[in-house]
């Protein structure tokens, strides 16, 4: 399978930009008018610039972070426990994922950075492909089981709900969804299979095609800055500025700690930025040093910039072109599902279309806004669990991400490598996952009862 993808996937900007042409197309076979398509795409094609900025800046705050000598240190204590090459990639598979269930953002950049770390060591000869598969399953197995999951936390928070929404579900804290013991133990068995197959699927002996063979320069220690030439430059050489901004943001975080749930701080990734942001400007020393970092990581973000709008565009079309009867392409394949399911099958169903929409709107948070409200008043309408519901869609939703390169980008950046490098290894997952996936939400979802929501007043 990694020999097939490297010879036949596209470059992951061709997989985005072919996918809004099939989307349009399937829109447009659905009944929707090709005024409203191309508007949908026009309209929607910035719709994810805040995400887009976001993704970029974990990149370029993972290489800040990475290349100071203090980080680059622990990072180097890590990697040098494993002692064989496949010890190795499942080491990394299982931290990606513990750091992962925590905060996924948090795992955007430490799983890439361990990944390349092992990659230097010159005692151990590892399979640089496998070892960036196995970093992406943070994402591409439990992340959205984890604490810091889209939907789960907007479902716990009522500020963050659609009114329409809210009157379907109701609240649904953390206790019915995340630390439900069959969340915990459906999440506890993919870590387990994961973490088998990444060591069973590493290449041995000849098969393994390190960094240097894949032409990739592993090289993080940042250039020496030039002394200093001018009176006017002291402060970009002083280590003032950089303390200074570090308590400032200590103190914003202590306040955050103090007036908000510890969770909601933990989980906000515009928070997380910040603070590693500032921690490299800090861990840098000085400015110079700092900016200096900056340059080199700003190269690895270039993919994600021209990439993520094309992936907006394909979900404004599959969402917001309507036909004649004002349904959207994403509508009609909701209905197809929930009209077949029912009784022990709706969990499979939802987990199936949710797999399906997934490989073409590639965003958590953002397609559980759109399927929510049909999804959910389904779940009402067959009496299945609420909170089992938001669980089934989760441990679905990271499914897609083995096959579509969308949140592979990130990481991609940090490795120096192209998704059909991954996507043998990823996709070899991917088979074993969905079967085990699907009987999980099937039989676990046997043991929950349903409970009505509770809906609080709506102003």
């Amino acid at each position: 399978m990694a020999r097939w993808t490297e010879k036949w996937f596209p470059d992951a900007y061709i997989f985005a930009l072919a996918g809004v042409f099939i989307v349009a197309i399937a829109a447009l076979t659905n009944g929707s008018s090709p005024q409203v398509i191309v508007d949908s795409f026009g309209n929607g094609f910035w719709d994810l610039t805040a995400f887009t900025l976001q993704m970029a800046m974990v990149v370029l705050t993972g290489y800040v972070v990475a290349t100071s000598r203090p980080v680059a240190k622990l990072i180097d204590f890590l990697a040098a426990v494993p002692k064989t090459a496949a010890t190795a990639v499942s080491f990394v598979a299982f931290l990606s994922m513990s750091v992962s269930f925590l905060n996924w953002g948090l795992s955007l950049v430490f799983r890439g950075l361990l990944a390349r770390a092992i990659a230097r060591r010159i005692d151990l000869r590892v399979d640089y492909r496998a070892l960036g598969a196995a970093a992406f399953m943070g994402l591409g197995a439990v992340w959205a089981l984890g604490m810091s999951s889209s939907a789960a936390q907007l479902q716990a928070t009522a500020a963050s709900l659609p009114p329409a929404l809210l009157k379907i579900t109701g609240i649904l804290d953390f206790g019915a969804t995340i630390f439900t013991w069959q969340s915990l133990t459906m999440c506890a068995v993919i870590i387990a299979l994961t973490v088998v197959i990444a060591h069973l699927s590493a290449p041995r002996g000849d098969a393994i095609r390190t960094a240097r063979d894949l032409g990739v320069d592993l090289d993080d220690r940042p250039e020496p800055a030039a002394p200093r030439s001018r009176p006017g430059e002291w402060l970009e050489y002083s280590r003032i500025l950089p303390i200074l901004a570090g308590l400032l943001t200590l103190g914003w975080l202590v306040s955050q700690f103090l007036t908000k749930p510890m969770l909601a701080v933990v989980s906000n990734l515009n928070g997380y930025l910040l603070v590693f942001l500032m921690l490299g400007l800090v861990l840098h020393k000085t400015p110079r040093n700092f900016l200096q970092a900056v340059s080199k990581a700003v190269q690895a973000t270039a993919g994600i910039v021209v990439q993520f709008p094309l992936y907006a565009a394909m979900a404004a079309i599959l969402t917001r072109a309507v036909d004649n009867a004002g349904l959207s392409l994403s509508e009609h394949l909701a209905q197809f599902f929930t009209s077949i399911g029912g009784g022990g099958g709706f969990a499979v169903i939802i987990a199936v279309y949710t797999v399906i929409l997934g490989i073409f709107v590639p965003s958590g948070g953002g397609k559980w806004l759109v399927e929510a409200p049909y999804v959910m008043q389904a779940a009402t309408d067959v009496q299945m669990n609420l909170g089992w519901t938001v669980q089934i869609y989760n441990v679905a939703e990271a499914l897609p991400n083995l096959v579509n390169p969308f949140f592979m980008l990130p990481l991609l950046a940090v490795l120096k490598l192209r998704a059909r490098d991954l996507v043998g290894f990823t996709f070899l997952q991917f088979i074993f996952h969905l079967p085990v996936v699907l009987i999980l939400v099937w039989l676990l979802g046997n043991t929950f009862a349903f409970v009505a929501p509770v809906i609080p007043s709506v102003p």
